[in-house]
């Protein structure tokens, strides 16, 4: 599909110069694959150097790799540099972790790991690359969220708190940029099978009959939602109905979750996973 007028890249993504986070996670990994073969050139990173290293070489002449922890200051500021050095002009936030458990059942420790991951280094990491991205032609910055950014589901709540924040900090900062040509894009995938679901997600979501799409499924459609240049986009038919419901009629939502309930207690104990 052609990009808008008013949104169209110069060169299409043969002049887009990503820097992607969390490429070595499922979505990630996808995402390098889907943009790489669009004709982008991506700096990658990740937490799995041995993965971002296997994705450099399948993809030698479009990406580059430089594996980080985000949640590590020094690590943000290697990153920024390189992405500085590469000037890239596309930011795309892939990287999270979560924790599929009920809220009693954790502890302060995992509370503070999954904020600083999916939210506060994201957070930091923008505001480093904002100048960049702001004077950049056709700037873009891109973050990928979670239909549980629309919906609070029982046993994710934590994982919920964040990608509400994600979608609020996307709506704000849009607003914030809106005389430049930067532009803030939010997506948000539905239940994507990858490593970030521990077994018992994913055995919870078929006796539910929640569907879980591919990472390469979720990939194509980010790519197609950059293209469209759509502020957001929400993926999943029924998702999206459910999350009007619950912003319009919330105690219908209730009332649907509540019959739910008894199955996604025996599940979330123990489940968790993360997007590296």
């Amino acid at each position: 599909m052609p990009w808008p007028e008013r949104d169209r890249l110069a060169g299409g993504w043969g002049a887009q110069r990503v820097l992607l986070t969390g490429a070595s996670g499922g979505i990630g990994r996808a995402l390098v694959a889907e943009l790489a073969e669009a004709g982008a050139w991506l700096l990658i990173s990740g937490r799995n150097a041995e993965t971002l290293e296997a994705l450099r070489c399948r993809h030698s002449s479009r990406v580059s790799a430089l594996p980080a922890d985000l949640t590590l200051a020094e690590d943000r500021r290697r990153l920024v540099a390189a992405a500085r050095e590469a000037d890239c002009n596309m930011l795309i936030n892939a990287a999270g972790m979560n924790r599929a458990e009920l809220f009693e059942d954790g502890d302060d420790a995992a509370i503070a790991q999954l904020v600083a991951t999916n939210l506060t280094a994201t957070l930091q990491l923008t505001r480093a690359l904002l100048p960049q991205l702001r004077t950049a032609e056709h700037g873009r910055l891109v973050n990928l969220g979670s239909a549980f950014g629309q919906i609070g589901y029982p046993g994710q709540a934590t994982y919920c708190a964040t990608k509400f924040a994600l979608h609020g900090f996307s709506q704000a900062l849009r607003r914030e940029v809106a005389d430049t040509s930067l532009k803030v894009l939010y997506i948000a995938p539905r239940a994507t099978r990858t490593a970030m679901n521990a077994p018992a997600v994913e055995a919870m979501n078929r006796e539910l009959g929640n569907t879980m799409d591919t990472p390469e499924g979720v990939a194509r459609q980010v790519r197609l939602a950059i293209e469209r240049g759509r502020k957001e986009t929400r993926l999943g038919g029924p998702e999206r109905l459910f999350a009007r419901l619950n912003a319009l009629l919330p105690g219908l939502v209730d009332r649907a979750l509540r019959q739910q309930l008894p199955t996604i207690r025996r599940f979330v104990g123990t489940s968790r996973g993360d997007t590296p």
